[in-house]
C-alpha cells in the first residue's frame, strides 16, 4: 500500500523553495507519493493566481509532485482558519497519512496554543485594530508564544483543524529556508526566492535572476504564458462596485460593518486597483481582508456559497505514481471524484470554482473547466 504526504499549496508559481520542501517532506516522512492540495484560480489572500490552475499544475508535476487536487474555491479564498479547515479535510479525504508544511518556527507547540483558545472570540471585535493582531496578543499573554509569521499562522490553523477533526493526519512542520514570505526582491546570491519576489521580477520583466530560483518547468511557463494580476480584473470590480446598490453589496459574504459604503466611494474615485486599496485601507481592514472582499464581489459570493460543507475531489493532474495511488484510494472516497466537467457538475458541485474560472478565462482566454481533462505526465 502506497503512503501519501499531503502538501497544501498555491504554487504561485512553483519555485525552488517548493521543490526543496517537497523533497524534505518525502525524506522526513518516507512517503511513497506526494499529493498537492492546490488552490485554483483565486488564492487565500484574495488575489488572482498569477497563472491558471492548469498551467501551475503542469509546472508542479514536472517539478516532482505526483498528484494535484484542486482545493475548492470556497475553502481556498478564506481567512486562515477556514482555509486550513478546508485543506485539512481534503487531505484527510485523500487518505493522506501526513500533512507537511513550511513554518518559520516548526518546533512551535501548537497544542499549547489550541489549549488556550479564547472562550468568546466575539469579545475581540474592536474597530482600531485587525482581529488577527488582537487574537495573537491574547495567545502571547496566555502562552508566551508569539504567533505572527504567515506560515506559523497557517501551521497553527492546520493543527487546530486537525485536532478538531480527531487528528486524522500526522503533522510535519518543516523549516522554511531562504527568503522571507513577503520579500519582493530576488537575492542575487541564493537559489531560493519568495513567490512574491518572483512575481515582481516577472512584472518588471527582469528575468535575469529567474533561472536561478525556479525549475525549468516554471521558467517555460513564465516565458510561454502571461501573468495575471489584480490590474486585469480592476475594470470588472470597479463596475460591480459602482453599478450595484449598497443594499445588494451588503449581501456579499463577509461584507460587515458598513464597509460596502467605503468600497463604493473608493471605486468611484480610484483610477487603479492600487489606488483603490489605498483609499479603502484602515487600521482595522488589512489589505488581505479587502482583497478577499473584492474577490467575493466579483464572484457574487454570499454566505451559502462560501460556507459549504459538501466536499469533492477535483483531479487536476498526476504522474504514474499518482495514478497508482488514486486507483488505490478511489474506491474508498466518501466524496465525488471529478475528472470531467459538464453542466450538471457545475450546477450541482463546482459552482464557485466555475465562477472563478470564468473570470480567469476572460483574461487569459483559456477554458478552465469545460473541455479540460486532468494533466498526465508520464
Amino acid at each position: 500500500m502506497l503512503q501519501a504526504v499531503g502538501i497544501i499549496s498555491e504554487y504561485n508559481p512553483f519555485h525552488n523553495g517548493h521543490s526543496y520542501m517537497l523533497n524534505q517532506a518525502k525524506e522526513v516522512t518516507g512517503a511513497d507519493v506526494s499529493v498537492a492540495l492546490m488552490s485554483g484560480n483565486w488564492l487565500q489572500r484574495g488575489e488572482p493566481a498569477a497563472y491558471d490552475k492548469w498551467q501551475r499544475t503542469k509546472a508542479a508535476l514536472l517539478g516532482g509532485v505526483d498528484l494535484v487536487i484542486e482545493l475548492p474555491l470556497f475553502s481556498a479564498v478564506q481567512p486562515s482558519h477556514l482555509f486550513a479547515k478546508g485543506a485539512v479535510d481534503l487531505a484527510a479525504q485523500m487518505k493522506c497519512r501526513w500533512l507537511a508544511f513550511g513554518a518559520e518556527h516548526p518546533q512551535m507547540d501548537y497544542q499549547q496554543l489550541i489549549d488556550h483558545q479564547p472562550e468568546n472570540p466575539e469579545s475581540f471585535k474592536k474597530f482600531d485594530r485587525p482581529y488577527a493582531s488582537i487574537f495573537q496578543d491574547y495567545l502571547y499573554d496566555q502562552t508566551g508564544i508569539r504567533l505572527n509569521q504567515p506560515n506559523d499562522i497557517l501551521g497553527f490553523g492546520y493543527a487546530k483543524a486537525n485536532f478538531d477533526a480527531g487528528k486524522p493526519l500526522q503533522l510535519v512542520p518543516l523549516q522554511r529556508v531562504g527568503s522571507q514570505h513577503d520579500d519582493v526582491q530576488i537575492d542575487h546570491q541564493g537559489a531560493i526566492a519568495s513567490a512574491s519576489a518572483i512575481r515582481q521580477a516577472i512584472h518588471d520583466d527582469d528575468s535575469g535572476d529567474l533561472e536561478r530560483v525556479v525549475p525549468e518547468s516554471t521558467l517555460a511557463m513564465i516565458h510561454h504564458d502571461r501573468m495575471m494580476t489584480w490590474d486585469d480584473f480592476w475594470p470588472f470590480l470597479r463596475f460591480e462596485l459602482v453599478e450595484n446598490p449598497v443594499e445588494k453589496l451588503h449581501q456579499i459574504y463577509q461584507m460587515t460593518e458598513g464597509i460596502e459604503y467605503r468600497l463604493k466611494r473608493a471605486a468611484i474615485k480610484a483610477e487603479s486597483f492600487a489606488e483603490f486599496l489605498h483609499l479603502v485601507k484602515t487600521k482595522r481592514y488589512t489589505y488581505t481582508r479587502i482583497q478577499r472582499l473584492c474577490t467575493y464581489v466579483l464572484l457574487h459570493a454570499v454566505s451559502n456559497d462560501m460556507l459549504q460543507t459538501d466536499g469533492y475531489v477535483r483531479l487536476l493532474g498526476f504522474n504514474s505514481k499518482g495514478q497508482h495511488y488514486l486507483n488505490q484510494i478511489k474506491g474508498d472516497l466518501a466524496v465525488p471524484l471529478i475528472t470531467k466537467v459538464n453542466d450538471d457538475v457545475v450546477a450541482d458541485t463546482i459552482q464557485m470554482d466555475f465562477r472563478g474560472g470564468m473570470l480567469t478565462q476572460m483574461i487569459n482566454g483559456q477554458s478552465q473547466d469545460f473541455y479540460r481533462h486532468p494533466i498526465i505526465i508520464e
